[in-house]
């Protein structure tokens, strides 16, 4: 069997004990099973240094192999085109990109930096799976420096049409890294299409069928692996968090008023300020409902070293002080917004706790959170999910109320058809999304994708 090489911008701490997210569980579980090594970004700063040599630890059959980065490359790589270039593009806001050629050069520099290191960790027989928009040049990098082996990349975001695509400077660098690889993978069919739509516009190659492409003379696979959970897991967590202090406390804290959650890393691509203004045209207009609900908004901060997000998470609170103000009595907050982390557990019970999930991003390459509300949900009495129609989880959950996070009157309009649904008609909704979601876990995804990637 092939060992497996991991690339991704961050790696787990495995000194911290088990990884907390899916994905991260899902691919350690592979490596264990292959052996085989993860390397990428420590977490740490060189500051004006150049980075120093790779630090390894090893973990069963993991080695872990980490690489500091240097402030500069901190600076033009992860803060600059990754995510002030790449980020708000693959997520339609090009009004929000901000392109600087130094940006560009230290992003395609640390990609070349991290293959260089990688290539002496490289066997003849591996399998090389490369994640994320922060390392799409990884693979051409890897073929220039000789690497034959087959190599695999999953984006993770959404891809864009041409159209959004073609204003990035270097667009043309950008997709011919991704064609360097053996299998690229997408989170949805309508990515794939872009992808395609991409390749035929630039006549750089396209689609020649049953999955597979031509460009640059190189004949790769592409295709839609929709990410998932560990739902089993996840849903066992979210029964038994319903015993534990922290939710009993807040069911108490509710008095039997229904709870609407959201739960969203900070960030401009989640519609939170869209989202809130939902729920005010919903208090507006249903007014038998003020003092009977409560929207819990849970939003962690997010990349704090990026211009603007600082702003963006004071615009959130004053949006949802606005409705508390407003709206608010002596004896009811509509609105709970809480600016930091919740372990998983807790929010598993909340999840559990809500009659509705209110999950509406503006542009969204999956949204697990939707997934995990699904999951969280007692079968015989499950809430009602509302989610965005521009969420790549809304190709698979097609029990959920689809709504335009755009139209605020439409997402106010659900959340009451949410809150008012019979129970026999969520259990409906509910059964075949669950379904989906127990056939095609977080493991699955996994294993699908290797599979491909092995041939």
């Amino acid at each position: 069997m092939s060992r497996l090489i991991v690339v991704s911008n961050r790696v787990p701490d495995v000194a911290k004990g088990p990884p907390p997210g899916g994905l991260a569980v899902a691919l350690e579980s592979a490596l264990e099973l292959h052996g085989g090594v993860w390397m990428g970004w420590s977490g740490k700063s060189s500051g004006a240094k150049e980075p120093g040599p790779l630090s390894f630890h090893e973990h069963g059959r993991i080695t872990f192999a980490l690489s500091d980065l240097s402030r500069r490359d901190l600076s033009e790589y992860y803060a600059g085109f990754a995510n002030s270039v790449l980020w708000p593009l693959c997520h339609y806001r090009l009004d929000l990109t901000d392109y600087a050629r130094k940006d560009m050069a230290g992003y395609f520099r640390v990609n070349r930096f991290f293959a260089e290191r990688l290539r002496p960790l490289v066997q003849p027989d591996d399998l090389i799976w490369i994640h994320d928009y922060h390392l799409i040049p990884i693979a051409s990098e890897l073929r220039r420096l000789g690497v034959e082996n087959r190599i695999g990349f999953f984006m993770h975001i959404p891809w864009p049409p041409p159209d959004v695509f073609f204003t990035l400077p270097v667009h043309e660098a950008i997709i011919s890294g991704l064609t360097a690889y053996d299998v690229v993978g997408f989170q949805t069919g309508h990515d794939v299409d872009n992808f395609a739509s991409g390749l035929r516009r630039e006549g750089i190659g396209g689609d020649v069928g049953g999955g597979w492409f031509e460009a640059y003379g190189r004949r790769f696979r592409a295709g839609a692996f929709p990410i998932s959970i560990a739902t089993r897991h996840f849903a066992d967590m979210a029964s038994e968090a319903m015993n534990t202090a922290a939710v009993r406390r807040f069911a108490e804290s509710l008095e039997g008023r229904d709870l609407i959650i959201g739960v969203d890393r900070l960030d401009y691509s989640k519609g939170l300020t869209h989202r809130i203004d939902g729920y005010e045209k919903f208090l507006t207009a249903n007014p038998a409902y003020h003092g009977r609900t409560t929207m819990l908004q849970v939003t962690p901060k997010s990349r704090t070293e990026v211009p603007g997000y600082t702003a963006m998470q004071r615009e959130v609170a004053e949006r949802a002080g606005h409705v508390n103000g407003s709206l608010g009595r002596l004896d009811w907050v509509p609105i709970r917004y809480v600016n930091r982390a919740i372990a998983q557990n807790v929010l598993a019970g909340l999840y559990r706790l809500a009659r509705v999930g209110l999950i509406t991003p503006l542009r969204d390459g999956m949204n697990l959170v939707a997934k995990e509300f699904v999951a969280a949900q007692d079968p015989d009495d499950p809430g009602v999910l509302v989610l965005s129609r521009f969420a790549g989880a809304a190709r698979e959950l097609d029990g959920a109320l689809l709504v335009n996070p755009y139209d605020i009157e439409a997402v106010g309009n659900a959340i009451a058809q949410g809150l008012s649904m019979p129970r026999e008609a969520r259990r409906e909704r509910f059964s075949p999304m669950m379904k989906r979601l127990l056939e095609y876990d977080i493991s699955r995804w996994c294993s699908d994708f290797l599979a491909e990637l092995s041939g």
